[in-house]
């Protein structure tokens, strides 16, 4: 697929996906989000983890409204493209990484919220800009940031509809790092790099983390039985014994 509203690069095993429509801070354009799909299963196939990120000067603005709402209405449109992304984001069997450089807005808020590390620059802000327009909160808004920062602060956050610098983000445990701008990048990939060069257990370790949301303990505890089972009959777990025996670092291959 060519790509016209991203920007796709392969670093080594780390798959780069940067949102490149600066003229509207990145919005979440039906184009972009087919195209940002497209990206997520490129990456599940040649990387070994995702790193994503904007052009510009902002992260994502949120959707784009600007074509108004198609047939069907906001809940079609949700169905149709944002929700299945919001899946694919949980669903990839790669780490996902997100850097932050200036505003996640709206649904670029909760897309910026949905990495397993998250990295903001300090100019960066998280916007839940819904009741700004009249709309409730969506891309997994209600779902994530109550698990993240609590029920008070998600509600204040929604609510009230206020920016939330990265220092105060950083304060709250909503995300992993706050860097001086210029350090975003190089902070990131460099994560990133380290990631790919884990086991593929940090699939299933994914898979674990986002499951004991819901799950009872009794449940979780039987997640991780059968994870367990899958990662001990990976070739990584064999290297990584061995390495361990050895008194070396492992050379995970991701088999």
């Amino acid at each position: 697929m060519a790509f016209n509203k991203i920007r796709y690069t392969l670093d080594g095993k780390v798959a780069i996906v940067a949102l490149a429509d600066p003229a509207t801070l990145n919005a979440a354009s039906l184009d972009l989000i087919d195209e940002l799909l497209a990206a997520i299963n490129q990456a599940s196939g040649e990387a070994r983890s995702l790193l994503l990120t904007g052009e510009g000067r902002g992260f994502c603005s949120g959707a784009n409204l600007a074509a108004g709402l198609p047939d069907g209405g906001a809940g079609a449109l949700l169905r149709k493209y944002y929700n299945p992304l919001v899946l694919a984001l949980r669903d990839l069997p790669i780490p996902f990484l997100t850097a932050i450089n200036g505003p996640a807005a709206g649904f670029g808020c909760a897309l910026a919220l949905a990495g397993d590390l998250i990295i903001a620059a300090e100019s960066a802000y998280f916007l839940q800009a819904f009741s700004r327009i009249g709309l409730s909160p969506d891309g997994g808004s209600t779902y994530l940031l109550p698990r993240m920062i609590g029920r008070a602060r998600a509600m204040e956050m929604m609510l009230l509809g206020e920016k939330i610098s990265a220092a105060q983000a950083l304060d709250w445990g909503m995300i992993n790092r706050c860097v001086a701008d210029e350090a975003l990048m190089p902070t990131a990939l460099a994560l990133a790099r380290k990631l790919a060069e884990g086991p593929k257990s940090l699939a299933l370790l994914r898979k674990a983390a986002g499951a004991s949301f819901d799950n009872s303990l009794e449940a979780q505890l039987a997640l991780e039985c059968t994870l367990q089972e899958e990662a001990a009959a990976t070739q990584d777990f064999v290297e990584g014994v061995t390495a361990f025996l050895q008194k070396r670092p492992a050379k995970f291959t991701g088999a």
